[in-house]
């Protein structure tokens, strides 16, 4: 989502239901994700803040920016980066590359979305965010509900580290990102799946459970 001062994000094309499957592989711009986590003020009711969150993402479905290819709205547990862990939200922005990030920024304060985004802003406390490029496996963040967060270590290489996630990137629905331009305030890389995941055995892993507002869910493994 984008709050005060707007920011935006990126991705390869995957249907706004979240239910098409995408291969890093495929035919088209590398697939870019802006990540934004974000809570209410305590006097601010969650049922209330979420029903802001919902039309202000259907709104953008709506204007369609040049590049946008979806957007998903999450509830989150576990992540040490947010102030309030009982009432957190983690929006996912898919977009074609990163100047598609210019046109959702506009669009989300723009003719169709501007209103209901003031009002979002207006209900949030804080929030910060990050840029990540899709790196192994298969985006499907309609069933995502687990993200396990983590570092790779000095002594391995990046193609020894790719090596290594296979057994949890060769998962169905599960996608391994990795934090571009050193934007985010997480681990480098985050391992996403539709079910509770296996941490791999490494130092300075977290993990988070990730519960899907919106699209509204359908059909969760």
């Amino acid at each position: 989502m984008l709050l005060p001062g707007g920011a935006s994000a990126t991705a390869e094309k995957a249907e706004t239901s979240g239910s098409q499957m995408i291969n890093p592989g495929d035919n088209g711009p590398i697939m870019l994700a802006f990540v934004f986590w974000h809570w209410p003020f305590p006097d601010v009711r969650p049922r209330r803040y979420e029903r802001s969150l919902v039309k202000f993402h259907e709104s953008l479905a709506k204007a369609k920016p040049e590049g946008f290819c979806g957007s998903f709205t999450f509830r989150i547990e576990g992540a040490p980066w947010l102030t309030d862990w009982e009432h957190s939200y983690q929006d996912v922005y898919l977009l074609e590359g990163s100047v598609a990030l210019d046109r959702l920024n506009a669009a989300s304060v723009g003719e169709i979305s501007g209103e209901v985004h003031d009002v979002v802003a207006r209900e949030a406390a804080g929030g910060t965010g990050g840029l990540y490029q899709l790196r192994e496996g298969q985006v499907d963040f309609a069933h995502a509900c687990s993200g396990i967060w983590l570092p790779k270590l000095r002594s391995t290489s990046y193609p020894d580290f790719y090596s290594q996630l296979l057994p949890w990137t060769e998962q169905p629905g599960v996608s391994l990102w990795r934090r571009h331009l050193v934007l985010g305030p997480t681990p480098e890389f985050c391992l996403l799946g539709p079910a509770e995941l296996r941490p791999p055995q490494v130092e300075g892993v977290v993990s988070t459970k990730l519960d899907l507002i919106w699209p509204k869910p359908t059909g969760r493994r």
